[in-house]
């Protein structure tokens, strides 16, 4: 009776990454995740799109069961990788700068691409940038005050009149998926003074503007400003028209889940409710689907009530989404606050793992393998972190710390398939005398030779700063 009561009153914490969606259901393959592009991408004959489709019978025969796609949203630059967000409406489709492609092809090419990703058991996952935008239609003139970069809670000058490029009037798409207009009321801070060509941190003081949202990040002070033109997500009209998308495009493509960019500079509570809204939006269109093939619709939407911020979605077992946030840190204990905010209703990828693996291969042989797990997300919280070793964003900032040779990527890439495979070592040890007399040849060099004693004992060797693998003569003769 206390176990029940204290259950209740004191829930475990939430484990997403064992009631999220990793792969199709009934695929029997362990989750895996690609990242299909890097930042400097792209294919010499055929549309990144295309060749993503080309490449999908491959990436299912490798095992994988998720790929996660660049964002496929309309850039700023005809060239941009989405991240410089313009239209998120717009996936290839109007003419934009005299263009309909995007970087990574069309809107035809990527749905064409998920279709036949979902025929060989492959998930997608759409990269979602929600924290600001830039390359708007036209300027305006707006009251604003000016930030310092190092403390954005901190004046660098008094109020004045800007010119800021916060118009966003999109007339390529003229009102298709979406009839909003994004205007100055929309934005927290700009990054450009248009009248003087003075680029800095201004933040937004005309009536309606509210200053820089509390509920972010508290590094530089306020880490609310990122870059270009910040987006408010206290304005109704910005709330309706994202949680109008984020249900949207994965109608649109069939993906089953996100990769939510840049964290830690968007208002929290408004991101939770973003992602609460598209599980309950997910869950109600898939009971309404049933009900109208039923023909019991009348009076449905009635009964049907947006959830708050404080509903907990993850009891759903039947439909699921994954979501994916980046929050990028090395320190674990900035992390974990998002962690309980964000109430098991996304993983995190796991920073402080991929700070340690390229401190590791900086010190080399001086580096401490034991402590190669310390304060990582997939220590603290094992099923909440999204592990991996290197992303695009290597070759876009020099804050992006990178492996310092390939086989510093070759060893993080194996601390994690032997940590998270780790009753695998536990079983070599534990029965080690069933292999007396056997001989494991290297799968990495082709001459490598280990003889097992008759107590079940060998000598297993490696070069430093390398990697060696052992298997055993039998399966590599097979």
């Amino acid at each position: 009776m206390f176990a029940k009561l204290k259950s209740w009153l004191f829930p475990s914490s939430p484990q997403p990454l064992l009631y999220m969606r990793l792969g199709p259901k009934g695929k029997d393959a362990n989750p895996l995740m690609l990242q299909f592009f890097t930042w400097d991408c792209l294919h010499e004959s055929m549309s990144w799109w295309k060749h993503f489709e080309a490449e999908i019978p491959r990436l299912s025969e490798l095992g994988f069961t998720q790929v996660w796609l660049p964002p496929p949203n309309r850039p700023a630059e005809v060239e941009g990788r989405g991240y410089d967000a313009y239209d998120l409406w717009d996936l290839g489709e109007f003419e934009h700068k005299g263009q309909v492609k995007t970087r990574w092809g069309t809107r035809e090419e990527l749905l064409q691409a998920c279709k036949v990703a979902e025929e060989h058991g492959i998930d997608i996952l759409i990269d979602a940038v929600l924290n600001h935008k830039l390359g708007a239609d036209s300027t305006e003139i707006v009251r604003a005050r000016p930030s310092r970069p190092d403390n954005r809670l901190k004046d660098a000058g008094p109020e004045r009149e800007i010119e800021a490029w916060t118009v966003f009037s999109y007339p390529g798409r003229a009102g298709k998926y979406s009839k909003f207009k994004w205007d100055q009321s929309c934005f927290s801070g700009v990054d450009w003074d248009h009248k003087t060509k003075e680029k800095g941190i201004f933040r937004l003081t005309g009536p309606g503007h509210k200053g820089w949202s509390r509920n972010v990040d508290t590094e530089l002070g306020n880490y609310d400003f990122l870059l270009g033109v910040d987006i408010d997500h206290r304005h109704p009209g910005v709330q309706e028209d994202l949680l109008n998308w984020g249900p949207w495009i994965l109608e649109t493509t069939g993906a089953t889940g996100f990769r939510l960019d840049a964290i830690k500079h968007i208002d929290r509570k408004f991101l939770l409710h973003w992602v609460l809204l598209i599980l309950f939006s997910c869950i109600f269109n898939r009971i309404y689907k049933f009900l109208r093939s039923k023909k019991r619709v009348e009076g449905l939407e009635s009964l049907i009530c947006l959830p708050s911020v404080g509903l907990h979605l993850a009891s759903f077992k039947r439909f699921k989404l994954m979501f994916s946030a980046e929050y990028w840190s090395g320190n674990l204990k900035l992390i974990l606050p998002y962690m309980k905010t964000f109430k098991g209703e996304t993983a995190f990828f796991d920073v402080p793992l991929h700070m340690n693996f390229h401190h590791a291969s900086r010190e080399r042989t001086r580096y401490d393998l034991r402590k190669i797990l310390d304060n990582t997300i997939v220590q603290a919280k094992p099923n909440v972190a999204v592990t991996f070793v290197d992303n695009h964003e290597w070759g876009a900032t020099l804050k992006f710390k990178r492996m310092q040779s390939y086989y510093s990527e070759v060893m993080a890439t194996l601390v994690i398939i032997l940590f998270l495979d780790l009753h695998l070592i536990t079983f070599f040890i534990t029965y080690a005398q069933e292999n007396a007399g056997s001989t494991y040849l290297s799968h990495m060099t082709g001459h490598g030779r280990v003889q097992i004693d008759n107590q079940g004992w060998g000598t297993f060797s490696c070069f430093a700063n390398n990697v060696q693998v052992w298997v055993k003569s039998v399966d590599v003769a097979a």
